[in-house]
């Protein structure tokens, strides 16, 4: 099956055991989204499929083939772009320094410099917000504003598998709105395969295919996000 499939993984912070036995499937093409409180094992799945954690047991595979003792900057060139929680840019550097340096340690320090400006273009064009920020310091930007730089940046490593968790925690609703804009482009007019770990209920089945909730690092419910109810997540996602 292409895409990315998680089998049956379990994963432990020393003796204690964090995720026990989670599968879940994101075809090519597809947006799932995984749903839960805080504490369950949210990130840590997250963390697993991008090869910063080492199961315990179970798989990860992506477009038919084991990430089994694939790094995560191996993961990264298959097309694996992953955008963690926070706001994950390096202060220091301008925008502009902040998008350059992620293309060239993806290995596109060779290509033309008008090539390299192309990417750039067509990543701005999702952000417009970022065009007049290029020459400030990333530590300057709002939490909105490095929300959308940190999603850009994976961007322009022209990922085939994109990796959010929670894109909406701690930003401003107009924000918000842009993000899940951006995303729904993403997915319905690029095609992009997404996965999505969110709290934001509303905003999470406005945008993916399908669903999974995790509980106590365990999958309790998946489905369709055409036929679920948003109530029927109340006591699940209550903290």
């Amino acid at each position: 099956m292409s895409g990315l499939v998680v089998d049956d993984v379990r994963v432990a912070y020393g003796r204690t055991e964090v995720l026990f036995g989670v599968s879940l499937e994101v075809p090519d093409g597809s947006l799932v989204c995984v749903m839960g409180r805080n504490g369950v094992g949210k990130t840590t799945l997250l963390n697993t499929i991008a090869g910063l954690l080492k199961p315990q047991s179970g798989s990860v595979s992506f477009d038919g083939s084991s990430l089994a003792g694939v790094g995560a900057h191996q993961r990264a060139r298959l097309g694996l772009g992953y955008v963690p929680q926070g706001h994950a840019v390096f202060p220091q550097l301008t925008t502009r320094e902040n998008l350059q340096v992620v293309m060239e340690r993806q290995g596109r320090r060779a290509r033309a410099a008008s090539l390299r400006q192309q990417d750039l273009d067509e990543v701005l064009d999702l952000f417009p917000a970022l065009t007049t920020l290029m020459n400030r310091p990333a530590g300057l930007l709002s939490g909105g504003q490095a929300k959308q730089l940190a999603i850009a940046r994976a961007l322009v490593t022209g990922p085939r598998l994109l990796v959010l968790d929670e894109p909406t925690e701690g930003i401003q609703p107009s924000i918000i709105h842009e993000i899940e804009d951006t995303i729904a482009k993403l997915h319905a007019a690029i095609g992009m395969t997404i996965l999505l770990v969110e709290q934001y209920v509303e905003f999470a089945l406005r945008l993916a295919d399908r669903y999974a909730v995790l509980d106590a690092g365990r999958v309790v419910s998946t489905g369709l996000t055409s036929e679920a109810d948003p109530s029927a997540f109340a006591e699940l996602m209550a903290v």
